[in-house]
């Protein structure tokens, strides 16, 4: 697999108002977090949400949020990603 892409992530900053949950409104959202089934295990995943981590931290954001699949559970629970209470509810346009 020298040179092909077996992983991906994505961040994205939203901005949005002040709030007692989030103080600067700075969140970033996690997403596409995928790795090839043949490349599961190796750490890619956690090697790239720990790099969304970090540019999460340098630009001041105030969380990271995502919505994880069973199977990712346990990767983001390592990291320190907790279950929170809130609904997630979506409308497909």
């Amino acid at each position: 697999m020298d040179g092909a892409i077996v992983a991906t992530a994505i961040g994205t900053l939203e901005l949005g108002v002040p709030n007692p949950h989030c103080a600067r409104g700075r969140t970033v959202r996690l997403a596409n977090v995928v790795t090839v089934p043949e490349q599961r295990g190796h750490g890619f995943g956690t090697l790239l949400v720990g790099d969304v981590l970090e540019w999460a931290r340098s630009i001041g954001a105030d969380r990271v949020d995502l919505s994880a699949t069973p199977a990712g559970r346990r990767l983001y629970e390592r990291l320190g990603f907790a279950l929170t209470s809130a609904p997630r509810m979506k409308l497909v346009l």
